[in-house]
């Protein structure tokens, strides 16, 4: 099945770095996160509940990059995939982090793939 939801830019306020300094002030990152279902649009019959609320997921999403302090981006993207492929309904989720840090350069970013384990 190859249905996806995608979320493009997810702004995502942090506080992140090495540097204690860079940690102390407010950044903004930016996610894009590609989540596959375990079911297929076709199945949903318009109904809410049979898939993935992404307005909730990314207002969670948020809250857990704005929890706490890190230094990794490598971090972060570990903590929101396993927040994301926790969620109801999640089977494979992909989450890039890009982070406007090194001159000369659009952006830095990390990007982490799991699959959801198959449960016995």
């Amino acid at each position: 099945m190859s249905d996806e939801i995608l979320i493009q830019g997810l702004e995502l306020p942090v506080r992140i770095g090495v540097p204690e300094a860079e940690r102390a002030a407010w950044q903004v990152l930016r996610a894009d996160i590609r989540l596959k279902l375990a079911r297929g649009f076709d199945e949903m019959a318009d109904d809410l509940s049979e898939t993935v609320n992404y307005a909730e997921l990314s207002d969670a999403v948020k809250a857990l990059a704005a929890e706490r302090p890190r230094q990794l981006l490598e971090t972060l993207a570990a903590e929101l995939v396993a927040l994301v492929l926790n969620a109801d309904g999640v089977m494979e989720v992909e989450v890039m982090l890009k982070k406007r840090i090194l001159p000369g350069t659009d952006f830095v970013a990390v990007r982490m793939h799991r699959i959801r384990e198959s449960q016995a």
